[in-house]
């Protein structure tokens, strides 16, 4: 496997876990507006958004730009299992159909 595959799916997991730092920071009180925005979990996951997006502009050195959305697809699949193991989050059937329908109509789409 190609080095390059391996930061980009590399950086779709870091962001899927940016993702789930979002997510538990909104499911949270706040004392004000300020602490919502600017609180740990907050910070920490768009510092981590800003890094990924450095590792995908050198993955893209290595990975043809028609697989891009094919690797970032695998994001959706990262997020529900982070959910799963950080938020208790039940994977219900329409989640896992869903995910299908979007992996699926990523691989038809590139299939031409």
């Amino acid at each position: 496997m190609n080095w390059h595959v391996g930061l980009f799916v590399l950086s779709v997991v870091i962001v899927s876990f940016s993702q789930v730092l979002l997510k538990q920071s909104a499911d949270r009180r706040h004392a004000g507006l300020l602490c919502e925005y600017l609180n740990w979990r907050v910070l920490a996951a768009y510092a981590l958004f800003f890094g990924t997006t450095l590792m995908v502009i050198v993955a893209f050195r290595g990975v043809d730009l028609k697989n891009g959305p094919i690797i970032q697809s695998l994001g959706y699949i990262f997020v529900l299992v982070l959910e799963r193991l950080f938020q208790h989050k039940p994977i219900t059937r329409d989640k896992v159909l869903g995910i299908a329908l979007i992996v699926a109509g990523i691989v038809i789409f590139n299939l031409r």
